[in-house]
């Protein structure tokens, strides 16, 4: 029995130091190119970290720009189903799927990128936890402000929208650009690109943070950004997130720093690094014309704005949800993280 109990005692110590010593490959899928600054300056810097925090015993192969196929509104699905390990993307490429945060998306809700990611993730954790139970959250955040590109005008006030064929990412977004006039066409960043030098659109509204991506400063000629004093005419939410089965998997040392690289300060990390992409990618576009579009102009957009709010109140009420009850703790956390 001794022997038995020895053995056994070994096979358990054994065991354990298997667990110890398991090296993970993280799989991270994304749609934008390796040169990002959503790589470069979010993507990589946490691979690198979690590298460095488990002594290389978990490191990340990247797949930028889909490079395990698939189109970018699947990534969630792909990360659901193990095709994937971690994924980074929009829940909005997936219109109406992930209705509880678009609060975050309507008009005129963001001023600074880092305090609105830190309260999208508290916000998820209090309303929005049954849309993604399918996977395991890292992050929510938010991107800086969005700007007009515009081929062969810019952007001075609401008239000059009337007509026109213009980009945006989210079903909300795509709502409101229509209440300013123009006709939205829906569509990832990736296509952007080739939708604007085949004039398939006139424009495409996007954060400079994207500019380099997809060489927008070759292809348009104007950038109109909204008044920096006031909240931004729209941004949108993202999440960073990973597979179920994969965290499970993981021995609780492993675990440990993907819990330390999780959550509402990585949220608003990636935020705050999203304002320094914002940054770059403006200076790419110098040789262009850029203009301010006033408070004065802005506060006619507001009234619309805050009709796609009521609209998207009684939308959420008519789903079972209190839609004010949403719109009112997304302002409160935005505000309170604001505030600190």
């Amino acid at each position: 029995m001794k022997i038995r109990s020895l053995l056994a005692l070994a096979g358990l110590v054994a065991a354990a130091h298997t667990a110890q010593a398991q090296e993970v490959t993280l799989k991270v899928h994304f749609f934008l190119p390796p040169t990002s600054y959503a790589n470069t300056l979010f993507i990589q810097p946490w691979c690198e970290k979690i590298a460095k925090e488990s002594n290389n015993r978990m490191k990340c192969q990247t797949y930028p720009s889909m490079q395990l196929g698939g189109t970018p509104p699947q990534l969630f699905e792909q990360v659901r189903d193990g095709v994937a390990d971690v994924i980074w993307t929009l829940p909005g490429y997936t219109a109406g799927r992930f209705p509880t945060v678009e609060a975050f998306e309507l008009p005129f809700m963001m001023r600074s990128p880092e305090a609105t990611s830190k309260a999208l993730w508290d916000y998820v954790q209090q309303h929005s936890q049954n849309e993604f139970k399918d996977v395991h959250p890292l992050a929510f955040h938010v991107h800086g402000p969005g700007v007009f590109h515009m081929t062969a005008k810019p952007v001075k006030t609401m008239a000059d929208l009337r007509g026109l064929k213009l980009r945006a990412p989210t079903r909300l977004t795509n709502k409101f650009i229509a209440m300013l006039g123009a006709t939205p066409v829906g569509m990832p960043v990736p296509q952007v690109g080739d939708a604007l030098s085949k004039g398939v659109i006139d424009g495409a509204v996007v954060p400079y943070e994207v500019v380099p991506s997809v060489k927008i400063q070759e292809l348009v000629k104007y950038h109109s950004e909204t008044d920096p004093a006031e909240a931004a005419f729209y941004t949108s939410t993202f999440i960073f997130a990973m597979n179920k089965a994969k965290y499970a998997s993981l021995p609780p040392d492993l675990k440990k720093v993907i819990d330390a690289n999780s959550g509402q300060a990585l949220s608003g990390q990636i935020g705050k690094a999203f304002v320094q992409a914002d940054a770059e990618g403006k200076k790419l576009t110098t040789g262009n014309t850029t203009n301010v579009i006033p408070a004065a102009e802005l506060a006619n957009w507001k009234k619309l704005g805050d009709k796609l709010s009521a609209d998207w109140v009684k939308e959420m009420d008519g789903k079972g949800l209190s839609g004010a009850r949403l719109l009112d703790d997304a302002k409160a956390l935005i505000a309170k993280h604001a505030a600190r």
